[in-house]
């Protein structure tokens, strides 16, 4: 196959940043997607309606012209969110989640919930007003091998709350386990997952073997080969409970390279390419549009996109790094080649 058209993707887990950073990164991903769910991590963080459509709006000056993407907004779920402020995002047409991080699992997760049971309150109104929880799925505990939080998550946490709340839309983001896909498979409609490229294309050979490599460190973290394997199953399987969510975080390369290197990796600037990269090894090519384009809308309950993009059997290279301003952001994958590439809208 040298030529595949697809119902134009969307993209479910996506960081942009603000500032310059936004400015430099929002046009890779609006090349490709229709829409975008936007993560609310921030500093300060997206915590109330005003904040939201704010950010949306920040969002939509740094497009560029004739633009049709969509950022679909979510809030920041805190002990502090009010229920009236979840009814409120529910009405909004702008607000389609709220998300989970347990404090301290990620970037500017500082202010996340440590206390599950403490937002049950805030989860029974969400299942109420049905608005989707997304949920970072890691514990967060010093004695925890970090190679371990998702699957010890998945056990002690997650199994709770989809008990407590059956009738709550859950999204369980960025899956790296076979435990976290087994846990979705046997779980009800209401659960779904989405998936990465870099969890598709990488195990943890990709950040340690040869020496530490930066650009490919995110959290939660690349895990074994067999984890990969139940993931690429998964993804390639034409099960409506598995969708494309990138997790692209950029970072600026200096943030990446130094004794203390962020977790994140930036794939938004050809992410549909990526995950072609990896149906295409398990000759899944076929099941791709699924997962790309159509079984995260319904999920969500929004429309399916009606146009389409087109990728070509070619090979280019990657380039090295973006710049931002007098800055760069390194792209996962940096210098090496892709063999699929979007046709130039």
């Amino acid at each position: 196959m040298n030529k595949l058209t697809l119902i134009q993707p969307d993209d479910w887990h996506l960081h942009v940043r603000n500032g310059d950073i936004l400015k430099t990164v929002i046009a890779h991903s609006a090349k490709q997607f229709s829409r975008a769910i936007i993560m609310p991590n921030l500093n300060p963080a997206v915590i109330t309606v005003e904040n939201a459509i704010d950010y949306h709006k920040e969002i939509l000056l740094a497009l560029p012209a004739n633009s049709n993407f969509t950022p679909l907004m979510t809030l920041y779920l805190t002990t502090e969110l009010s229920q009236d402020e979840v009814k409120k995002a529910a009405e909004s047409d702008l607000i389609h989640a709220i998300k989970l991080y347990p404090a301290g699992a990620t970037t500017n997760s500082d202010s996340g919930v440590s206390d599950l049971k403490a937002i049950y309150p805030i989860l029974e109104t969400m299942e109420q007003v049905d608005l989707p929880l997304l949920i970072h799925g890691e514990v967060t505990h010093q004695d925890c091998d970090i190679f371990d939080r998702e699957k010890v998550f998945v056990e002690s946490s997650l199994n709770d709350i989809v008990k407590n709340f059956p009738n709550l839309r859950i999204v369980v983001e960025h899956v790296t386990t076979k435990e976290a896909v087994d846990f979705v498979l046997a779980a009800s409609n209401k659960v779904a997952a989405s998936i990465t490229p870099q969890h598709l294309l990488f195990n943890r050979n990709a950040i340690l073997a040869g020496g530490i490599r930066p650009h490919n460190y995110c959290l939660p973290i690349i895990k074994r080969e067999y984890h990969r394997q139940a993931l690429i199953k998964a993804a390639s399987s034409g099960n409506p409970k598995f969708f494309l969510g990138t997790d692209s975080a950029p970072h600026l390369t200096g943030a990446k390279e130094n004794s203390c290197g962020c977790a994140g990796c930036y794939s938004a600037y050809a992410a549909i390419e990526l995950y072609a990269e990896v149906f295409e090894q398990v000759n899944a090519l076929d099941k791709l549009e699924g997962f790309a384009s159509i079984f995260g809308a319904d999920f969500y309950k929004l429309p399916r996109n009606t146009k389409s993009i087109t990728l070509h059997k070619q090979s280019w290279t990657v380039p090295e790094s973006y710049k931002v301003n007098d800055k760069t952001i390194t792209p996962l994958k940096a210098g090496e080649n892709l063999n699929w590439k979007l046709q130039c809208c």
